[in-house]
């Protein structure tokens, strides 16, 4: 699938590697899921609101959880400068 949108610098938290670490599973993997549009554990209203952010440039959330059953999040600020991977707890 194609990208939908920039990702700007990757970085990570220092829980969220340590989740992907203990769960045996990578960023890349959670990376073109979101690059992709695979918005993953939201609700539909959430969805919806990551379609429009696609096209008018705001903020972009997914939720994925992992094969330990942690959560994490990639956001991709407004101005596409940067993706964070992170624990909800991160925030």
């Amino acid at each position: 699938m194609a990208a939908r949108l920039a990702l700007g610098n990757v970085v990570a938290t220092p829980g969220a590697l340590e989740a992907l670490q203990e769960a045996g599973q990578g960023a890349l993997e959670f990376i073109r899921r979101h690059v992709t549009g695979d918005w993953g554990d939201l609700s539909a209203e959430d969805k919806a609101e990551n379609e429009l952010s696609v096209r008018e440039g705001f903020r972009i959330l997914s939720a994925y959880t992992l094969k330990s059953g942690v959560k994490i999040w990639l956001i991709s600020e407004a101005d596409r400068s940067a993706t964070t991977i992170l624990l909800p707890e991160d925030y």
